[in-house]
């Protein structure tokens, strides 16, 4: 199950990776601005804010990149510390907007569900 747990986490990490890319470099793309529903001027207007956004979901990327990494070099409970927090994080923001922009539903459910998926799995490899 662990391994399971650490190939979510790998999936929601990669998934994060994207979200950096749209936020914080294609944010005023024609493409990122269909997906995020913006106007070209919102967009602009607003650029350095998603731009900042991104890096916190790159952070959490690192976070739980850091944590599978050093699951398979043999730190476990460091490991899974990170996953947990980085992952946990995804989840948290996932349900930040969910219920700040009733909306964005769907939004809120791809972003949190792989690390949603990937806490379980950690936790129920762990107790056993």
């Amino acid at each position: 199950m662990i391994i399971v747990a650490l190939i979510l986490a790998g999936l929601a990490a990669l998934l994060h990776v994207y979200i950096f890319y749209m936020e914080s470099i294609a944010w005023t793309s024609r493409r990122v601005r269909a997906v995020f529903g913006t106007t070209e001027e919102e967009a602009q207007t607003t650029k350095l804010l998603a731009f900042n956004q991104g890096f916190y979901n790159l952070f959490l990327v690192i976070a739980v990149v850091l944590g599978i990494v050093l699951w398979l070099a043999g730190r476990p409970v460091v490991g899974a510390t990170l996953v947990f927090v980085g992952a946990g994080s995804m989840v948290a923001a996932a349900l930040v907007l969910l219920l700040s922009s009733k909306g964005r539903g769907r939004a809120a459910l791809v972003q949190g569900t792989l690390p949603a998926l990937a806490i379980i799995a950690l936790a129920i490899g762990l107790a056993v």
